[in-house]
């Protein structure tokens, strides 16, 4: 069922609205780890390999694959690792509207342990030093999209980013918080929800922003209060059991497409990725997420977060599905 609307969907898949993704770009250094090391240990690692990566780019080049055209602000310095970067976009098409400012880009190293689970360490660079004068520089028409990352919006440039975001005219933002949604306070939470965003949680987010928002924790009764306190959708996605969606019109679980998992990195950006295609291509939210869940499914078969699927590969994926 789900692979046939997919087959239905996809040659519908073009740029009707525009979309700005702000966020990230970042190197991710990914070594496989049989365990976790405990306080003072010592653990040795296998490296596999060292990605461009981060959540923005991520989603930069899930929409790149899929046909998509996006405006993208993912600020590039000066260093080796935006260098790096700087070549890694040029290679899918892709370029940023805010590059060449001082300083580097950020790195993380992520440990991959047997059942794919993964835990980052990260450092911070020139993508987490936004400004009003590198706002100025973003043109977004009324009626867009525009992407925002929670590891943004939790850093020490948040601010200026929430001062824009509730300035700018006749916008959706589409909000992933991450792991981060527990660094983001009450005060600057009500701001960000006051702009009507699309939320996008995985599971456990869930649950953190059900208990700080004194709202039940089973998806489905978190899901209907979100909408009723904040007039906003919201996407619960539940790995392996597919994702809920949320809005004042519908609400409805979107079954997930097999997969057998390699490792889990970008698997959720690369979701969104999927999601905000779909938006931008005016397709309805469950639509959307059924793309999303393709499109994850496709990501956590394959090594890296970089991974996404282009729309002839999904057609050929699920052509018999």
């Amino acid at each position: 069922m789900n692979g046939a609307r997919l087959q239905t969907l996809l040659p519908t898949l073009h740029t009707r609205r525009p979309l700005t993704v702000i966020g990230a770009a970042v190197i991710d250094i990914i070594a496989d780890a049989w365990t976790l090391p405990r306080r003072g240990g010592d653990i040795e690692l296998q490296q596999q390999s060292v990605n461009v990566g981060g959540c923005a780019l991520n989603i930069a080049v899930a929409l790149k694959r899929l046909g998509i055209d996006a405006s993208n602000a993912l600020p590039l310095g000066q260093g080796v690792w935006a260098e790096r970067i700087r070549r890694r976009l040029a290679k899918e098409g892709l370029s940023s509207v805010i590059d060449a400012v001082e300083g580097d880009n950020g790195w993380c190293l992520a440990l991959v342990e047997p059942d794919g689970e993964r835990t980052f360490m990260s450092f911070s660079g020139v993508e987490n030093q936004w400004n009003a004068d590198w706002l100025s520089q973003l043109r977004t028409p009324r009626g867009s999209l525009v992407y925002l990352s929670g590891y943004q919006l939790a850093s020490s440039c948040g601010e200026p980013l929430i001062q824009w975001l509730e300035t700018v005219d006749d916008v959706t933002p589409f909000i992933d918080f991450g792991p981060r949604i527990g660094d983001i306070t009450d005060d600057t939470m009500a701001r960000i929800m006051a702009c009507r965003p699309i939320v996008s949680l995985n599971r456990q987010e869930g649950i953190i922003a059900a208990e700080r928002a004194g709202l039940a924790t089973d998806t489905r009764t978190f899901g209907e209060a979100w909408v009723n306190r904040f007039s906003a959708p919201l996407v619960v996605r539940h790995d392996k059991d597919g994702a809920w969606y949320f809005s004042a019109q519908s609400s409805g679980v979107v079954p997930a497409f097999p997969a057998t998992v390699v490792d889990t990195i970008g698997a959720g950006d690369s979701h969104a990725g999927g999601v905000l295609a779909g938006l931008a291509s005016g397709w309805s939210l469950a639509d959307a997420v059924l793309l999303g869940n393709a499109v994850a499914s496709w990501v956590v078969g394959h090594r890296g977060g970089d991974c996404a699927p282009t729309r002839e590969a999904l057609l050929l994926a699920h052509k018999n599905v």
